[in-house]
């Protein structure tokens, strides 16, 4: 029953993640902009978790240890990636359509075993090169490279890409620094360094285009993508664990482009599909780790 729960918990949060690009389209169409939409999003995540914060300290008692300043800076600083993947991949999104946005964003999965190797300063074994090969054709075929008559967008296509890389840093943030911190006090850090990077990153456009009305949005998109996947991820992955939970979590994918198509009404075709599959072969193949894939030679 606690497996099941720590299921439903990673689901529904991967789900939460998917829908974010189409409510971001949809706002734009309203006259939102994309510096709007992102600052609005990391203010109000940043209050309510903060908020929350603030009662949990209320219950803890006075000889509590509190976190120190170190650790302070590296979340904040470490929260500027998860700034900057929101901020690239809707930026993203208005070039292109969101099942390719979404692809796009989902090529951290080998750019974080490129990032590895270069860490760890090995080179590659057999079983993450399939794995790299495996995402690259879903690729190929999910974001219709192998359509003569596709149309690119070549800056959606470099802001899709750097959304990639700037989430691959946020996910080693989120899973390496300071895990020992409270999820809301830590939470709250992460997305307090998101939010300093949005304002960085749009600086005066904020101002200029500012509409009180995007806070409805702001709340919307908060929700759904600075509070409640964290929290449900945090629920789910220690009862289910790291190599499902990263499977399931590619739930973002097909949730992503499914509400895109009944939302927005995006065409999606056959071959599509087919690589969105391959890619997500290519995520189980990388965390359940296949034996023949990764036997020594």
């Amino acid at each position: 029953m606690k497996k099941l729960k720590g299921i439903v918990y990673i689901a529904v949060g991967a789900a939460s993640y998917g829908i974010l690009a189409t409510f971001v389209k949809v706002a734009g169409k309203e006259g939102y902009t994309t510096a709007l939409i992102t600052f609005a999003q990391y203010i109000t995540g940043f209050v309510v978790l903060a908020l929350a914060d603030t009662l949990r300290k209320k219950q803890l008692p006075a000889s509590a240890t509190p976190p120190g300043k170190n650790e302070t800076w590296k979340l904040i600083a470490g929260g500027t990636c998860l700034g900057l993947t929101s901020t690239f991949y809707y930026l993203s999104v208005q070039y292109l359509p969101v099942s390719v946005s979404i692809i796009l964003l989902m090529q951290t999965v080998w750019i974080g075993i490129l990032a590895d190797c270069i860490r760890s300063r090995q080179l590659p074994r057999a079983g993450q090169l399939a794995v790299i090969a495996i995402v690259l054709t879903g690729t190929a075929l999910a974001t219709g490279l192998t359509h003569a008559e596709a149309q690119w967008n070549l800056k959606g296509c470099v802001y899709g890409l750097l959304a990639a890389v700037c989430y691959t840093g946020s996910m080693y943030a989120a899973n390496h620094i300071a895990p020992q911190q409270p999820l809301f006090y830590r939470s709250k850090l992460l997305v307090l360094g998101g939010m300093l990077a949005v304002i960085a990153f749009w600086n005066i456009h904020i101002i200029q285009e500012f509409q009180a009305g995007v806070f409805t949005w702001g709340l919307l998109l908060g929700l759904f993508g600075t509070i409640l996947p964290p929290l449900l991820f945090s629920k789910g992955f220690p009862s289910v664990g790291l190599g499902l939970g990263s499977i399931l979590a590619a739930i973002e994918i097909p949730i992503s482009i499914a509400t895109a198509h009944w939302v927005l009404h995006e065409a999606v075709s056959g071959l599509q599909i087919v690589g969105c599959i391959i890619i997500l072969a290519g995520i189980a193949a990388q965390h359940l780790r296949i034996p023949a894939l990764y036997r020594k030679h």
